[in-house]
């Protein structure tokens, strides 16, 4: 592998002048998508290596969500149809004599995170759930057969390193909405959360989706001042956590108007938009790294459900942000990181058809000056990944 290092004179994205960040949150539905996929993937390697004793083919990358249809109502509605979760692309069903219940895996892995993660939704009465998975082509299924793990697709990922202190407030703020204090103090706000953060300078501005569950809402008035409750703990809490930041503004669910009734208010059975409001899919959703950073290099590879024996799609996205904290921690006259990975099919995982990094480094130090601590770093992690990655290995279960 020849690793291309290079050196940029720009400013790192936390002194950009402008900023744009986005986090969908755990009841997001192309969040739903993305999680409920790579549980069923998670479920199936296990059950692989249960019954067949190795990894078998399998990419569940592909699921829409087709939203419901509910009637909110103060004090609490109903739903009327339930949400469609349909999950395709390809698994292994048989090898060896030996069959595999796929569908039946799949449908558990996606009952049980909604079961896990949803308060409101019941997974079996809300939740109606189709399978269009088939088997995969024998070319790509006999990659599995091989004692080393090579690529079995043609992909590239994108990682970077550090977080800006608009991506990491971004990410913190959804997270606090979704903690288990945050639904103990208000229980009003469900699970579908959506962050935007807009930085100019060093002012920030942050507009949030919070699906409010009508259950807790017994008056259109006591729907606003629980809003204006979690709008000020929001600020709050953001506020504590700031470093260069100097201006917050914060709006929650800007599309309500009082006047409107229940028209003008961010209602939910279920605390998911999914339910009436807006579907999903798998790849829609935030990157590895658990953001929408539109600052920042991207690929469009959806990470979730996809294999983690071969599928560098999924391995080369988990990998790149690895590289690049690696590298910004390891090597203190880096400021910035940015780590390409691109696999070429059929090529062995641990050597990458190209890859390159780019840093942004303090005054006066160069490329050379820290070529042989990066080259060791991104060499040491994709030996690492090869092993971890082993098709016969329990530990690529665990993933």
């Amino acid at each position: 592998m020849e690793l291309h290092i290079f050196s940029t004179h720009g400013e790192p994205v936390a002194e950009q002048p402008v900023e744009y960040v986005e986090r969908k949150g755990l009841g997001h539905p192309d969040s739903i998508c993305d999680a409920v996929m790579e549980a069923a993937a998670t479920a199936l390697r296990r059950e692989y290596l249960d019954r067949c004793g190795r990894v078998l083919h399998h990419n569940l990358d592909k699921a829409l969500l087709v939203a419901g249809q509910s009637e909110p109502r103060l004090r609490g509605g109903r739903v009327v149809s339930p949400i469609q979760i349909i999950a395709g692309d390809r698994a292994t069903a048989s090898a060896g004599g030996l069959s595999v219940p796929v569908d039946e895996i799949v449908e558990a892995a996606v009952r049980k995170w909604i079961r896990d993660n949803l308060r409101f939704v019941d997974a079996d009465q809300h939740v109606a759930f189709r399978s269009e998975i088939q088997p995969g082509s024998a070319e790509l299924t006999a990659i599995f057969e091989r004692q080393s793990p090579v690529a079995n697709d043609t992909s590239a990922a994108v990682g970077f390193a550090p977080l800006s202190e608009t991506e990491r407030l971004v990410l913190e703020t959804e997270q606090l909405i979704n903690s288990g204090a945050f639904k103990e103090r208000f229980m009003v706000a469900g699970e579908d959360v959506k962050v935007m953060a807009v930085r100019h300078e060093k002012k920030l501005q942050l507009t949030v989706a919070v699906a409010m569950v009508d259950r807790f809402v017994p008056t259109a008035s006591s729907y606003f001042e629980q809003k204006e409750e979690i709008r000020t703990a929001i600020v709050r809490y953001v506020h504590e956590r700031c470093r260069r930041i100097e201006e917050i503004t914060v709006d929650i669910n800007k599309l309500d108007q009082s006047e409107r009734g229940l028209a003008g208010m961010y209602l939910t059975v279920l605390g998911t938009s999914a339910e009436s409001g807006d579907g999903g899919e798998v790849g829609r959703g935030n990157s590895v790294n658990g953001l929408i950073s539109l600052n920042r290099p991207t690929s469009n590879e959806a990470a979730a459900g996809k294999n983690t024996v071969c599928h560098v799609g999924n391995i080369y996205s988990h990998l790149s942000h690895k590289i690049a904290g690696a590298i910004v921690d390891s090597i203190e006259p880096v400021q910035e990181a940015y780590v390409w990975l691109c696999g070429q099919i059929g090529r062995p995982i641990d050597n990458p058809w190209s890859a390159a990094v780019r840093v942004s480094l303090e005054p006066g130090v160069e490329p050379n000056d820290v070529r042989d601590e990066i080259n060791a770093i991104a060499r040491e992690h994709l030996r690492q990944a090869a092993r971890t990655f082993n098709p016969v290995s329990p530990s690529a279960a665990n993933q």
